[in-house]
């Protein structure tokens, strides 16, 4: 379906709704991380394996696809619900779905029963489906076409502000603040922080309810009959980038507390451990905001390297400030950002080239994970993260580059593809059952090297793009 969109109203200065959207992207994320809080936890409180405890990634990205499959169901047979019902109405409808999946954690808590804390996990996820549907296509309207990529990554930057912040405050409030007073594990941990993600999220709705956002309209709607969307090698291929990358984030994160406490890496407690887990995430960030600033296309190449060069200490100042860590544990991480400047610079801003150096890193990072002990193998998992931070979005818009009537049957496909994040730590939580977790990370490096492959592709065969990219960078 290829449609164009024209506003209701006159132009307007879109500042307001996407700063308003931008707050629902931080909530977002930061629930979203507590997934990776949520698996030591309940891996402890219920005796579980590994791969049973990797059921709480499993039900939350298995709601992706459930959800997007129906979602590409209904849009084929009875036209794009969004269309119909417009985007504040669909943003409105995951943000009440994925409030109650937060209220349902508090029948789960008090009865202590593991499947319904899946259960929540899986409405919650159907939620964050609809937003994943609805809100990113509504950032890409915000404004000219040609800086909706500087729009994303911006929003998803304050989305990754909400994974940094997550391990520390919501691992904080299930550890320590209401856990038992002896020390020991109960369910009853779970009841009231997510009742009050719940109610942040319906009042973050209420805000949208009654702010003033642009609608728009389809002029024309043409719909693709049949899987011919399936003929582009360039999206076959990305389909499977997007799974790999998002169930190899997904993982490498579920696993970092698990990581941290082998008495081979590091030995640290969960209470510690959280921190480290925000720098993974403070890292993606971190790259995002960089990001941002490398695919303005309307800044000189002088400009992008004092701005990035500005946001990136000041962004890593905010995540000093905000882990309870001293500078001499965190210096580290600064060699990862002067790493990830040098991988921008010579990407050139150029989609497929940026992501065939980032996914080439983790590469690396990921086999010094398996060879390594101590620091050096933690150091190198932290680091990850921050290469991260562009996949999404690059692999995202390469894949769907080029397919004109096809555009939204192929997005569509591609929101499928975050079944990665449900299937992929599953099967790393079994790999660990079996030859540990420090080998287990066999699986992401399999995922980073298909991701460099599709970067490699993608550089000899839209050629068109990557020029673009480099020209506009200048």
């Amino acid at each position: 379906m290829d449609i164009k969109f024209s506003e209701t109203k006159p132009k307007s200065n879109y500042t307001v709704p996407l700063i308003t959207i931008t707050l629902l992207f931080f909530m977002w994320g930061f629930i979203t991380c507590m997934n990776d809080i949520l698996i030591p936890y309940l891996k402890k409180l219920f005796s579980l394996t590994f791969f049973e405890s990797m059921l709480v990634q499993f039900s939350f990205f298995g709601a992706y696809f459930v959800g997007s499959l129906i979602y590409f169901l209904i849009s084929y047979t009875k036209g794009d619900p969004i269309n119909k019902v417009g985007y504040k109405k669909g943003i409105l409808f995951g943000i009440v779905l994925a409030a109650i999946g937060c209220i349902l954690f508090f029948p789960a808590a008090t009865y202590s029963i593991y499947p319904l804390f899946l259960g929540a996990l899986f409405v919650l996820g159907l939620g964050f489906t609809v937003l994943q549907i609805t809100a990113n296509a509504y950032v890409s309207l915000l404004g000219p076409e040609d800086s909706a990529s500087s729009r994303l990554n911006l929003t998803q930057a304050f989305n990754a502000f909400g994974t940094t912040i997550a391990p520390i405050l919501g691992g904080h409030l299930i550890f320590e603040f209401f856990s038992e007073a002896d020390g020991s594990f109960s369910a009853s941990a779970t009841r009231i922080p997510y009742l009050i993600f719940g109610a942040i999220l319906l009042l973050v709705g209420l805000l949208i309810f009654f702010v003033k956002l642009p609608s728009f309209k389809p002029e024309e709607e043409e719909q693709a009959k049949g899987l011919g969307v399936l003929k582009f090698p360039h999206l076959t291929r990305g389909i499977v980038a997007l799974f790999c990358y998002v169930g190899a984030e997904v993982a490498v994160g579920s696993f970092i507390i698990s990581f941290l406490h082998l008495p081979e890496i590091s030995g640290l407690e969960e209470a510690v451990s959280k921190n480290y887990l925000s720098l993974y995430w403070g890292g993606a960030m971190i790259g995002r905001f960089l990001g941002a600033i490398s695919l303005n296309h309307s800044l000189s190449q002088t400009k992008k390297i004092i701005y990035m060069l500005g946001t990136a200490i000041l962004v890593f100042a905010l995540i000093f400030s905000i882990v309870n860590l001293t500078f001499a544990q965190i210096s580290f991480f600064l060699v990862f950002i002067v790493l990830n400047f040098i991988g921008f610079l010579v990407g050139k801003s150029a989609p497929a080239r940026t992501l065939a150096i980032f996914s080439t890193i983790n590469v690396l990072l990921l086999i010094s994970v398996m060879i390594n002990k101590g620091e050096l193998a933690m150091y190198s998992v932290l680091g990850i993260g921050i290469f991260n931070s562009i996949m999404f979005s690059n692999i995202y818009t390469l894949s769907i580059a080029k397919l004109g009537v096809y555009t939204s049957q192929g997005s569509s496909l591609l929101v499928m593809a975050i079944l990665g994040g449900a299937v992929l730590p599953l099967v790393q939580g079994a790999v660990a059952d079996q030859i540990g977790v420090h080998y287990s990370f066999i699986l992401p490096l399999i995922c980073y090297l298909f991701i460099l492959y599709f970067g490699i592709y993608c550089t000899k065969h839209l050629k068109g793009i990557e020029q673009t990219s480099v020209k506009g960078g200048h």
